[in-house]
């Protein structure tokens, strides 16, 4: 048996994709968590930036929020959003993670409702916050998301945030930095990335336990393939105790 949970894996996966002298936006909760481990081990340099406007801290310990102080800690800066998002727009973000209820093949995410029916949806989500500017000006955006039929949908019933609109060069059509865009989806399966030309979602590695059939079995779209599917290296002995001792040692993320 494993001796890490899937949101173990996910963090310690989105962390290596981290290099180091990156800027990265992050929110609470996972992405927090996956930033600062990422700084722990393999991008001492990592500049983390929050949308409420904290610049490169010095996190203590895990943040309950993106205002919260602790995102202020020995930090170079203590702005707003406004200075963060116009720094996105500037092209200084090099990566942001994102979520959201939905995602499809194109990478577009939809936090808004659940439904056809704007007024009266099945489901009434939080809404953008700084995620659409976000995804629209960071080079590289990334989800970490289990994965389910449900989740994973031929059509988002809104569009928040923009991924690669509807595949080939509809973002540039749009106005959006053609070079930025979605990057990868961490899920508990697989990652996954995108078809250079189509933009469509494609597996490019899988996580043990897991088969291609598993991966599409749990997907309402059909995923393409890489030319080559490898295995996931899975989460270290390192990795973990860092994360488990000094990123999150009150299990407020990896104990979901």
């Amino acid at each position: 048996m494993a001796d890490y949970n899937a949101m173990e894996l996910m963090i310690c996966i989105a962390a290596r994709e981290l290099e180091d002298g990156a800027t990265v936006g992050v929110g609470t909760g996972a992405p927090c968590a996956a930033a600062m481990l990422s700084q722990k081990t393999c991008s001492p340099n990592l500049l983390i930036m929050f949308e409420a406007g904290g610049v490169a801290p010095l996190l203590p310990e895990m943040p309950i929020s993106v205002g919260d102080s602790r995102t202020t800690w020995k930090a170079v800066m203590a702005s707003g959003m406004c200075e963060i998002m116009e720094t996105a727009c500037r092209g200084m973000l090099d990566y942001t993670f994102l979520g959201g209820a939905q995602i499809d093949m194109y990478g577009n995410l939809n936090s808004t409702r659940v439904g056809d029916n704007h007024q009266k949806p099945k489901v009434r989500l939080p809404g953008s916050g700084g995620a659409n500017d976000f995804a629209s000006f960071a080079w590289r955006m990334m989800v970490m998301t289990p994965q389910d039929t449900k989740r994973f949908v031929e059509r988002c019933s809104f569009v928040t945030t923009p991924g690669w609109i509807k595949g080939g060069d509809s973002r540039a059509k749009c106005g959006l930095p053609l070079e930025a865009g979605p990057y990868k989806i961490i899920t508990n399966m697989a990652v996954m990335d995108f078809e250079p030309e189509s933009k469509r979602m494609r597996i490019i590695s899988i996580n043990h336990g897991y088969s291609e059939k598993d991966i599409q079995d749990n997907c309402g779209f059909e995923l393409l393939k890489a030319p080559k599917i490898v295995e996931t290296p899975p989460p270290t002995a390192e990795e973990l105790r860092i994360l488990r001792e000094e990123v999150d040692p009150l299990k407020l993320i990896i104990g979901r």
